[in-house]
């Protein structure tokens, strides 16, 4: 599996539609989720995918460089529902279609998001490879494309996965899977975010040998011991080259919370996950996208959004760094959420 900064050949998203996920009907969330596809669309090419009853609508707010294309799905996600690109020697690409579980149940009809990643493969003309009896998400590993991966024991290690799984029995499925030999093992992931701990959110390769980190420097804030928890497990790791890992630490948006009036907007069902007022969200910049030439970042009207900028800019000083808001984004759940289809050292995969 390549690495998400090395060259992509497109960009995949899903288009937000549950209204006991979203508030107001979506409608502020697909404003945003366009506005994600614009920039992103301005930097490589980016497929969305809306159900069937949402399509004419998707296809109204996206700029027409952008292809709109019918995939049913259950919610937004497609960096945890949609497949995993992996490439050979020859620069052929295939997918992973991982099972999926609704990050272990948070809402129960999540029959469509898991047949998600597969509809991404026909349009794609892409093999694939169903990994039936192993649950897993994209956003919960990050891979450096040489041969490591680092994850959460928080999320992987989480009975509402795999429960008939060991340790060291999902660290074969992940060698097996995805042709990596090493794999970093953080504690936890972000506070309060409701995937179970998935390292999109903590932590991310910047490149081989080098991470970037979410941090928080006030002692009465959770995330503080977290993320010194982090650092140290990061210090004390080599990655599959033997090289210790160079840390970059991004100071976390100061705590954000679900307002009443936010909440109120927000259609509750039976079996899905509550988002009442005063719930903290899991605000992070790590969750960034990294698209050719751009890093695509998420903000949030906070003294620390143009310090988290600049440090990025800084750490990716080939790329254009652009701010989006991420509110309504965050409110659902997640920040940035795009899968990449991937080309190996600069050649388009077909």
């Amino acid at each position: 599996m390549p690495g998400e900064f090395e060259p992509h050949k497109q960009c995949w998203m899903l288009w937000p539609s549950r209204p006991d996920t979203w508030r107001q009907l979506a409608q502020p969330a697909q404003h945003a989720f366009a506005q994600v596809a614009r920039t992103i669309s301005s930097l490589e090419p980016v497929t969305v995918g809306a159900s069937a009853s949402l399509l004419h609508t998707a296809r109204l707010m996206l700029p027409a460089h952008i292809q709109v294309l019918e995939i049913e799905s259950n919610d937004a996600w497609m960096r945890d529902v949609g497949p995993t690109f992996l490439v050979d020697d020859n620069g052929n690409v295939r997918g992973v279609d991982w099972e999926f579980n609704a990050w272990g149940g948070i809402y129960p009809d999540y029959t469509l998001d898991n047949q998600v990643a597969a509809q991404v493969l026909e349009i794609a003309n892409l093999a694939g490879y169903r990994t039936s009896g192993f649950v897993l998400e994209g956003g919960s590993f990050h891979v450096d494309g040489q041969g490591s991966l680092i994850t959460t024991e928080e999320c992987l290690l989480n009975p509402n996965r795999n429960p008939g799984l060991s340790r060291s029995q999902i660290e074969t499925w992940l060698c097996e899977y995805l042709n990596v030999e090493t794999i970093i093992w953080l504690s936890r992931g972000v506070n309060h975010d409701e995937t179970s701990g998935h390292i999109d959110n903590l932590c991310c390769f910047i490149r081989p040998g080098v991470v970037a980190l979410t941090w928080c420097d006030n002692p009465s804030d959770p995330m503080y011991e977290i993320s010194r928890e982090a650092y140290e497990q990061l210090s004390l790791s080599q990655d599959a080259r033997g090289r210790r890992l160079q840390i970059h630490t991004i100071h976390q948006p100061a705590p954000m919370f679900i307002t009443p009036a936010e909440s109120l907007g927000i259609l509750s069902s039976p079996g899905t996950l509550a988002r009442p007022a005063g719930t903290r969200l899991a605000g992070s910049y790590v969750n960034f996208y990294i698209a050719n030439g751009g890093l695509v970042v998420p903000i949030f009207e906070d003294k620390y959004d143009q310090p988290a900028l600049a440090t990025l800019q800084a750490l990716f000083p080939e790329r254009r760094v652009i701010g989006i808001p991420g509110r309504e984004i965050l409110l659902g759940g997640g920040n940035i959420h795009c899968i990449t289809q991937q080309q190996p050292q600069g050649r388009v995969i077909s």
